[in-house]
């Protein structure tokens, strides 16, 4: 994922308080990194590993520094900075007024350059959150993705398995909806995946078969909808093809399956469906088996446990 400067300042401008001093000419340079960079290391003129990809921070540091340098080295260190042509921008913290080399370079070079009112460990904390959620790579999915007892759950099946439905009952019961259909997930640091409904504007509604579409918002109230959730299972919905069919269907839960989603391991499970069965109930459970697996507590393990010192005690 890649962003304008123009794009982020049309978004974040306000919130961070910026003001454009000078650059104007490159709000189309782009912005592809997550980080920021502080680049006091580089106007010592130390440039082996300059990030010139991320957006440069300066600080109250770096301006002391800055004029700190006579005309003829700050220049000399200026001209090898700015002969990166991947810099997107420059922001100036805390209200502090830029050099007057800084002005003059970043407008000869069309590099923009900003001037914030926040303090610099405010700013950097603010837009690196905004930059992680905004270049965060993702992809869309088909299914349908609610919060149960707090645990972001990814329905997946065919069309028709009963999805929604599942998805209405688990509403019926408390819990809660964030999108139906086409589903986007973004991967952050820490193989940690959020899922979100591709469409912001359409994400309270849903689509039933034979019902058509209807608006959870205002069919369960507003409170029944969330922007968003971390997925830490995905459920799958499977029409059963009886007992003849070779399935891999859990029987006892020894074996931890997984679904790779954007590279981070998600907790798998997969549900036959057939006619009688509550499906949302098993997510219910499922739900609550996997919180407890977050906490190290294993049923099946237990089980297999108590199983073989049986065993081993019958054997004495």
């Amino acid at each position: 994922m890649v962003l304008t400067v123009g794009e982020f300042v049309q978004a974040q401008g306000q919130y961070l308080h910026l003001k454009l001093l000078a650059g104007g000419g490159g709000l189309k340079r782009r912005i592809s990194a997550m980080e920021v960079n502080r680049p006091g290391l580089a106007l010592m003129g130390h440039l082996e590993r300059f990030r010139a990809e991320r957006i440069q921070v300066i600080g109250r540091g770096e301006e002391s520094f800055l004029r700190k340098l006579n005309h003829g080295a700050g220049g000399q260190i200026f001209r090898k900075i700015f002969g990166f042509r991947r810099l997107p921008c420059f922001v100036v913290t805390s209200n502090l007024a830029p050099s007057r080399l800084l002005l003059d370079f970043c407008e000869r070079h069309k590099v923009p350059l900003f001037q914030s009112a926040l303090e610099t460990e405010e700013f950097v904390g603010e837009l690196h959150s905004y930059l992680e959620s905004r270049l965060a790579p993702f992809r869309y999915f088909h299914g349908v993705l609610v919060e149960v007892y707090g645990l972001g759950v990814l329905i997946c099946g065919k069309s028709g398995v009963g999805k929604s439905e599942c998805a209405l009952e688990l509403l019926k019961r408390g819990h809660f909806f964030i999108g139906d259909d086409l589903i986007k997930i973004k991967r952050l640091p820490g193989e940690i995946l959020i899922g979100e409904a591709a469409r912001e504007d359409f994400g309270s509604y849903m689509e039933v078969r034979g019902l058509g579409v209807i608006n959870v918002a205002s069919l369960f109230g507003i409170g029944s909808v969330m922007d968003s959730t971390r997925i830490e299972l995905v459920v799958t919905f499977e029409i059963w093809q009886g007992p003849r069919v070779k399935s891999n269907y859990e029987r006892v839960g020894l074996t931890e399956r997984t679904k790779k989603i954007l590279g981070a391991a998600v907790p798998h499970v997969t549900f036959p469906v057939f006619p009688g069965r509550n499906l949302a109930i098993l997510l219910e459970v499922a739900s609550l088996n996997q919180r407890l697996k977050n906490k190290g507590v294993y049923s099946a393990i237990e089980f297999e446990k108590k199983i073989l010192e049986k065993t081993a005690g019958a054997k004495k």
